[in-house]
């Protein structure tokens, strides 16, 4: 299946970085249920590699990635310049909130996330035109 970059209304994709093939798959399908275009990738180095960070509306990343984190790709990100809103997922995240928000993180949601918290946080990342 071709990766969806743009959608009809012209928003920039929301790249999805998420290690757990089940979990990328089903967040995949959720935003594009949604009507977000989507493209995904297995690591954060794969993001890095593609060089199409600047590409991103929003990141929804896992902070428990094998390999780089998403905390240090986060801060390699904005290290890099780009202030692209981030959304991070994570299984247990209390003390991660306050160092999510240094590195620019919008807002840190739990797994399993709850019902349409993922596509409700973007809605108000990535207002789409009406």
């Amino acid at each position: 299946m071709a990766e969806a970059f743009v959608n009809d209304s012209g928003l920039h994709p929301v790249f999805v970085i998420e290690d757990d093939e089940g979990v990328r798959a089903s967040t995949r399908a959720l935003l594009e249920a949604s009507g977000f275009a989507v493209r995904t990738f297995a690591s954060a180095e794969d993001l890095l590699a593609a060089g199409t960070a600047r590409e991103a509306g929003c990141f929804v990343l896992d902070q428990h990635l094998s390999g780089i984190t998403g905390m240090v790709l986060m801060e390699t990100l904005r290290a890099q310049g780009l202030q692209t809103p981030a959304i991070m997922m994570t299984s247990n995240g209390a003390q991660l909130a306050v160092q999510a928000a240094k590195v620019g993180v919008t807002a840190v949601l739990r797994k399993p996330l709850a019902g349409d918290a993922l596509a409700e946080w973007l809605e108000r990342i990535l207002p789409r035109p009406r």
